[in-house]
């Protein structure tokens, strides 16, 4: 899973036989590749998990299919390991991000850990994770592993997580309402929640938090983080997905400064210039966290390529 080389296009599915398998058992294709897609390697491109997508063709039903399995009790139990800054990188994939490890250093002993690297090597190996070999990033593959993380924290003393993650859909909804005093409101709980587990003190660590809290926008967005966009990176930029009628969030992210301030960034920067392909509505997302005061502010304005 890390390194197959040759032997890729063995892992699993590969993309075409995927949808040779929607063509023939008239499933649809894009909520396969929603809820199975993720694994990618050089030699074969998209892999989906076999088990996952004859499940679904069996039961005509799109789900997790992981949660069945005898590794799921193992997912609950390596997670909960101990090591530092292993809850954090959790926290940061469950938001979308993809985050640098290490993975030359794993023995391939399932028993004897020394980092962090470690247990998400391993994740890796099970398949609960996917690894970018160019980028050495490891991230959430798709829906179905994203749930089984789910069910695994929600068993294992998250709770401040969780509660970020079920509050994530009614923000989602307040930022595509452009309620910007309910949307700093419902960030500022996000961090309260999550002051004592994660780290939050730059903008980084914002990040972070902010990614947790539109946790609920996975379903219908691609987040994608530092995008080059005009004269710098946008810091997080939420595309839709086909299936999706939602408008795409350009979100400018400051520390110290002021939200208004994140606004004019993005359009002196011409952030908006790299969704030059994107036809439709924008919403400009501005947020500041004031560290002396502990507080957030947000500004939202719309945006028509």
């Amino acid at each position: 899973m890390v390194s197959p080389r040759q032997m890729a296009e063995y892992v699993g599915f590969t993309e075409a036989e995927v949808k040779t398998i929607c063509k023939e058992y008239d499933m649809p294709f894009k909520e396969m590749q929603r809820w199975y897609d993720g694994y990618y390697f050089e030699r074969a491109g998209h892999i989906y998990s076999p088990n996952s997508v004859i499940e679904a063709v069996d039961s005509r039903e799109f789900g997790n299919y992981w949660s069945g399995t005898e590794t799921y009790e193992s997912l609950m139990a390596y997670i909960a390991m101990d090591f530092d800054g292993l809850r954090q990188l959790i926290v940061d994939m469950l938001g979308g991000q993809g985050c640098s490890v290490d993975v030359e250093a794993f023995q391939n002993d399932i028993t004897s850990f020394k980092s962090a690297d470690d247990v998400i090597t391993l994740l890796i190996h099970m398949g609960y994770l996917a690894y970018d070999s160019k980028m050495k990033k490891v991230f959430i593959p798709n829906d179905e592993v994203r749930s089984a993380f789910l069910r695994a924290i929600k068993n294992g003393g998250w709770e401040e997580v969780i509660k970020a993650i079920n509050a994530s859909e009614a923000l989602l909804r307040a930022t595509l309402a452009m309620d910007e005093q309910a949307v700093a409101q419902m960030i500022q709980e996000v961090h309260m929640q999550n002051s004592a587990s994660l780290i939050y003190n730059n903008e980084i660590s914002l990040s972070s938090v902010i990614a947790l809290a539109y946790y609920s926008a996975c379903k219908d967005y691609t987040l994608v983080r530092e995008l080059p966009a005009g004269k710098g990176f946008a810091d997080m930029v939420f595309l839709p997905k086909r299936t999706s009628l939602n408008p795409a969030l350009v979100l400018e992210l400051k520390w110290d400064k002021t939200a208004e301030g994140a606004i004019s960034q993005i359009k002196s920067k011409g952030y908006v210039s790299a969704l030059k392909e994107y036809k439709g509505n924008i919403l400009l997302v501005g947020i500041n966290y004031e560290k002396k005061n502990k507080k957030h502010e947000c500004k939202i304005e719309k945006f028509t390529m």
